[in-house]
């Protein structure tokens, strides 16, 4: 019995320098299962639960599959089970295969579809503005005074839209301003030429003669922005000015004062969309387009302001109204309908502006022309001789074609 126990103490205490003790082992057990102990005491730990190791960057999932003895399997075969289980349970990475593909595609249909719907309240808008304006500018002929009412307007709702927080106050340096006052002054002189011109003459003949638009357009943009057009698109404006010229010479409502005036319009215009894209190009500037709109608006009623009663004095009075026999109440509901649709025509413009380039606003802003010479026609009941409709379509025509080539033209150099 004494050379049992003593074999027996003598296995025991091989055993226990061979291998962790009971308590050694319940040490570590402890150890590992706390969630107070540091990493780098779990590195340690061989057991995947709820003490597991935080997995070295690059290894999805968070918990490292251990092959058990209790499934039976070899250890290659465990293996490729762990491996298929992992890869199933991962997420697909971010851009890769046919996902990015098809993020992709549906990014650009609902910036097609977004770009699609601005383009529609544009018109729609315009259409309106168009109505309204001219109805009012036949009752009080006075397009300075229309136009500072019109930018006292936009100055309402962008006073509105900043106090109620629905759009972020815009932070700017003196030197900033200094930058937006051309482009107000510009903005609010393209308005009073085409109010001007829309006093004279017929809604259809006034966009007939804007759909020279993107003449201008190429003009500016090879002077201030170093475009280079392609012969096919240089080739392109003329039958616009061809058509523009002969649908002038046909004109019924045809007045120098309304034709200049709308050409002026042209010109101011165009001058404001290329530098307005100059100017939020800039990557030191901080401004986007609603709010660059917003204060070019409110500039120009403060510099339309003083036009006004230099040139035309107070004049849109309700005793002078009444004099004249209009309705007032229906004037001024007609006047605040112009107004908000101006506001808001301009205002999808300008973002819409943003978004695309220079010349495809420019066609854009021609192919409304249609839109708007058609419902003009329709509404006002305009008379228009067969030249006359020649002419405005090969000008049309011309527009289309100038898409077209722009469109099939590469991406032109900027100096």
């Amino acid at each position: 019995m004494q050379a049992m126990a003593a074999t027996s103490s003598s296995a025991s205490r091989a055993c226990a320098a061979s291998s962790p003790s009971l308590a050694s082992l319940r040490r570590h057990v402890t150890l590992c299962s706390s969630s107070s102990t540091p990493p780098s005491s779990l590195s340690r730990c061989p057991v995947a639960g709820a003490g597991a190791p935080v997995l070295p960057l690059g290894i999805r999932g968070g918990r490292m599959l251990v092959p058990s003895p209790l499934l039976g399997k070899s250890g290659a075969a465990a293996r490729k089970t762990a491996v298929v289980t992992a890869a199933a349970a991962s997420p697909p990475a971010d851009g890769g295969g046919g996902g990015g593909k098809a993020d992709s595609a549906a990014a650009g249909i609902s910036r097609t579809l977004q770009l699609g719907t601005m383009i529609l309240v544009w018109y729609l808008l315009n259409i309106y503005f168009n109505i309204y304006n001219k109805l009012v500018l036949k009752a009080v002929p006075f397009p300075y005074t229309i136009t500072t009412f019109q930018f006292a307007s936009g100055s309402f709702f962008i006073t509105l839209m900043w106090l109620l927080n629905l759009h972020p106050k815009p932070r700017l340096s003196l030197g900033q301003y200094a930058k937006i006052l051309p482009l107000a002054l510009v903005h609010m002189m393209g308005n009073v030429f085409t109010n001007m011109s829309l006093g004279k003459v017929a809604v259809s003949f006034t966009h007939t003669i804007k759909a020279m638009e993107p003449f201008f357009s190429v003009l500016l943009s090879v002077l201030f922005l170093g475009e280079t057009p392609s012969l096919l698109v240089l080739g392109s404006l003329l039958p616009i000015v061809g058509g523009v010229v002969l649908a002038s010479m046909t004109e019924v409502s045809f007045n120098w004062i309304g034709f200049w005036s709308a050409m002026a319009s042209n010109l101011t215009n165009q001058s404001r969309n290329v530098f307005s894209k100059k100017l939020l190009a800039d990557k030191e500037e901080t401004l986007d387009d609603i709010n660059l709109f917003s204060i070019m608006t409110v500039m120009s009623f403060l510099l339309s302001a003083p036009l006004m009663l230099s040139v035309e004095g107070i004049k849109f009075s309700p005793s002078y109204l009444q004099s004249t026999g209009v309705n007032l109440q229906e004037l001024c509901i007609k006047a605040a309908l112009a107004g908000t649709c101006f506001h808001f025509y301009q205002q999808v413009s300008y973002s819409l502006l943003a978004r695309v380039s220079p010349v495809t606003h420019s066609v854009a802003n021609c192919v409304k022309r249609v839109v708007v010479i058609v419902s003009s026609v329709l509404f006002f009941r305009t008379p228009i001789s067969p030249i006359n409709a020649l002419g405005t379509g090969v000008a049309l025509a011309g527009v289309f074609l100038y898409s077209r080539f722009k469109k099939a033209k590469p991406k032109a150099k900027t100096a």
